[in-house]
């Protein structure tokens, strides 16, 4: 494998991986109650415990938060005969 493309491989895992250092502390302390409800007014050690998910994670944890998109509902059983229930197709 010649040396530049290796220069070149680690220079684009070294920039992704600066980028998630930069957005992932500002992610946990004010993205995250932005795409999940349920985080808003998360404690220090959550917001802590997700700080690697969110370097690793940073391009779509940014699409997310620019497209305004919550969470996937989750889609089983039970959901789906609740749905019938109340008259939702």
């Amino acid at each position: 494998m010649p040396i530049e493309l290796v220069r070149v491989i680690v220079g684009i895992l070294s920039s992704y991986l600066g980028i998630g250092l930069v957005f992932a502390p500002l992610f946990a302390l004010f993205g995250v109650g932005r795409i999940d409800p349920a985080a808003d007014g998360a404690t220090w050690g959550f917001r802590l415990m997700i700080v690697p998910g969110a370097v690793a994670l940073w391009p779509l944890l940014v699409w997310r938060l620019l497209n305004g998109r919550m969470p996937p509902e989750e889609r089983n059983a039970h959901r789906l005969a609740a749905r019938r229930r109340e008259g939702h197709p």
